[in-house]
């Protein structure tokens, strides 16, 4: 009886937990760029980026090998235009936006 009352009291936490909701490195840097990257750029797999010159996520490996970002995305991404904004990434946050980038290829 102990046991089921246990169960029944902790199932419902189960649901919410954070560590419950804790995604792979694809999922969280997809979801990164859903919430950083997607008001310019396309970030699935089809579609038009809303910002003309920002290139889709998904041909990013034909101009850069994907791995080769790391360093940049660390340090921060400058481009030739003033419009992108100035990212530095924490080495986590690196490493799941790259697995996100990797399921593009």
């Amino acid at each position: 009886m102990r046991w089921f009352v246990l169960c029944a009291l902790l199932l419902p936490l189960s649901w919410t937990h954070p560590s419950n909701a804790a995604s792979r490195p694809e999922q969280r840097g997809r979801a990164y760029a859903k919430a950083h990257c997607a008001r310019c750029h396309a970030i699935g797999t089809t579609g038009e980026s809303p910002f003309k010159p920002a290139p889709p996520f998904r041909t990013l490996h034909l101009r850069y090998p994907i791995e080769t970002l790391g360093e940049a995305l660390a340090e921060g991404i400058v481009t030739g235009h003033p419009a992108m904004p100035q990212f530095e990434l924490a080495p986590t946050q690196i490493n799941d936006l790259l697995s996100y980038l990797k399921t593009l290829e």
